[in-house]
This record gives structure tokens, sequence and C-alpha cells, in this order.
């Protein structure tokens, strides 16, 4: 019989019995990274730099804007690459996040301390090579409020 192409009951179970192994051997694509616990700090660097540039005041937005780049370059440093993948840097954002309805100078006075708080406490939880970034956001917060007072 010349184009048989029925299946013998050995072809059936050996194509049954390797199917599973197929499906096993494929590489499952990466989880993606954890959330860097700095991410928050930039998020809320960049929040208040928006708050105090509404309520006019500009040097304590500068210095938010610059802590909120700092704590992003580590961040960028610290996020594992995927082998395989093209590196993909993160973008500055082009625009601030937008400032509350009534940006006042008490409202930048509680972000800060806020953020302040938020730094400290992270301070002593993040490894040591972290901890003095950390930490010297805090204080620069804590100097930022010092300066509003």
């Amino acid at each position: 019989m010349i184009g048989r192409t029925a299946l013998s009951r050995r072809g059936v179970l050996l194509a049954a019995a390797t199917a599973p192994l197929a499906v096993a051997c494929t590489t499952p694509p990466p989880a993606p990274p954890p959330r860097d616990p700095l991410a928050d700090l930039v998020e809320a660097a960049r929040a208040d730099a928006a708050l105090a540039t509404a309520a006019g005041a500009p040097e304590t937005a500068a210095a938010r804007t610059r802590h909120a780049d700092k704590l992003q370059a580590e961040v960028d440093r610290a996020t594992p690459k995927v082998p395989g993948t093209s590196p993909s840097p993160t973008p500055a954002p082009t625009s601030s996040p937008a400032p509350p309805a009534n940006p006042t100078r008490e409202a930048l006075i509680t972000a800060l301390q806020a953020a302040q708080k938020q730094a400290g406490d992270l301070a002593t939880t993040v490894p040591t090579h972290r901890a003095g970034l950390v930490a010297s956001v805090s204080a620069g917060c804590a100097s930022l409020l010092e300066a509003l007072s």
C-alpha cells in the first residue's frame, strides 16, 4: 500500500507520550523584576517638586528634583538586566506630576514631612550601600522643612 497515511497505534502512543515533554522543555518568559523600594521615593520626590513649583518655592523644587534624579539613577543601576533583551533605559519624565488643586505652603510642608518619614523608615531596611543615599534624602527633606519654617 503506497501512500498509507494512517497512524499506527504505536505512533499515536509515542506522540501522546512525548507531547508533555515538548511543553515542559520550552523556556518560560522571565518574570518581571520586583518593584524597587526606591521607586516610591522617586515618585514622591517628583510630586513634591511639582507641588513646590506650584507653591512658589523654586529652591525646594530644584532640591526635590535632584533627589528624584539621584534615586532614579540608583533604581536604574540596580534593576536586573534580562538576558536576550535590549536595554531600555527608563526615560526621564517629560512632564511633572500634576500638583494638587490647592498648592499651599502648608501642603508642601506636609508633603516634605511625609517624604522625610518615608525615606527615614526605608533607610533602616535597605542594604547598606543604599542606606546613605536614602538617609541623605531624608536629611535633605528635613533641611528643606527647616528652610520653609
